[in-house]
């Protein structure tokens, strides 16, 4: 009994000592290895390394969850054992679901002796975020944004017809401007030819996204092709900017600039209220996507274009807006009140240099202008 006895101190004290020299945490160091930015619907590498140091022999194991929006191809966990400095890799791929900045929210380091008898845990920061920009789809340059794009440069793709410049002449295809067969030589050759003129580009292009009306889905919606319409407006080296309300990018053609109007939109959230759409680049060009034009809406577009060389609204119907690979669905519903009431005014906003393009009846971003 008296041998029992001792065995048991001996062994309750080696586990007392065993608990308490494990209670303090190893000295830990986490780095993560993943893109600063990307585009929604994108696949990026991750890579996580944790370093731990210690002077007793141990076992870990640490969980570094990502954010909701950013998925991983299998869960982070990174498990080690050993003495001194251990060190273990960790490496899967992430998938970018969602637009926004998303902030990791820390790892868990969990580690026990050797024998695995006492876990303990800990809180590890490792501050980081990921910027996922706003996904983009193709994008069929339409003839809407021909009127638009005005008082700049020469251009050989998109602009206002320059009556003093033309660049050639070329075969009719269905939709030219009959205006422009060149009779003389169709009567020659006997094959129905156009002229090709040149055309004038913007001096700026600013896209305004109506964030105070709509649904989540139907701000997504206007949300890509507004960072569509930034990623033409880049291929046709236009100096760009997005707006929302309050608050604009700075314009320009550089990356700064880019990644300014990308990062406006991949924040850009519903909030309720009345339109203010800020002061953009005298003589430039001014988008306004919405889903519910209200009279506000339009008050704010006037007064816009007392600088902006050109106004568009552009109104995203929910349901009537299809994004390229959407199957058409049935329509239940008309138009609401406040896009008919766009409609009707179409015409007199016209004359004010204003232009009013409605999206209806299935019809998708790749065949606007069409």
């Amino acid at each position: 009994m008296t041998a029992l006895l001792v065995w048991l101190a001996v062994t309750g004290i080696l586990v007392g000592v065993l608990w308490l020299a494990y209670r303090t945490p190893p000295a830990i160091a986490v780095t993560r290895d993943v893109p600063g930015r990307a585009f929604q619907g994108s696949r990026v590498p991750l890579g996580v390394q944790v370093t731990l140091r210690s002077r007793l022999p141990l076992r870990f194991t640490l969980d570094d969850p990502t954010p909701r929006a950013v998925v991983p191809d299998m869960p982070v966990t990174l498990v080690g054992a050993g003495i001194g400095e251990v060190a273990v890799e960790f490496q899967t791929m992430l998938d970018l679901n969602r637009r926004g900045v998303h902030a990791w929210p820390g790892a868990t380091l969990r580690w026990a002796d050797p024998l695995g008898l006492f876990w303990h845990a800990v809180a590890v920061p490792a501050p980081h975020s990921v910027l996922v920009y706003p996904g983009t789809h193709g994008l069929v340059l339409p003839e809407l944004l021909r009127p638009l794009l005005s008082e700049g440069g020469l251009t050989r793709r998109l602009g206002l017809d320059d009556p003093l410049g033309q660049r050639g002449v070329r075969e009719y295809v269905p939709g030219d401007p009959p205006g422009r067969v060149h009779w003389r030589l169709t009567a020659r050759t006997g094959t129905l030819t156009v002229r090709d003129p040149e055309r004038t580009a913007a001096s700026s292009v600013t896209v305004y996204v109506d964030t105070g009306s709509g649904t989540d889905m139907s701000l997504e919606s206007a949300v890509r092709l507004a960072a569509s319409m930034v990623q033409e407006a880049v291929a046709l080296e236009l100096p760009v900017a997005v707006a929302l309300p309050g608050s604009v990018s700075p314009v320009g053609t550089g990356a700064a600039a880019v990644q300014g109007a990308l990062y406006l939109l991949a924040r850009a959230a519903l909030v309720p209220g009345e339109p203010s759409i800020p002061p953009t680049r005298a003589g430039g060009n001014l988008f306004i996507l919405t889903v519910r034009p209200s009279a506000a809406l339009i008050t704010q577009a006037m007064r816009a274009r007392a600088h902006a060389s050109r106004v568009v609204i552009v109104a995203l119907p929910d349901g009537y807006y299809l994004e390229p690979g959407e199957s058409p669905r049935r329509q239940w519903a008309g138009l609401p009140d406040a896009v008919r009431d766009l409609e009707r005014q179409a015409g007199a906003l016209a004359g004010a240099g204003i232009l009013v393009y409605i999206l209806r009846g299935n019809q998708s971003v790749l065949q606007m202008g069409t």
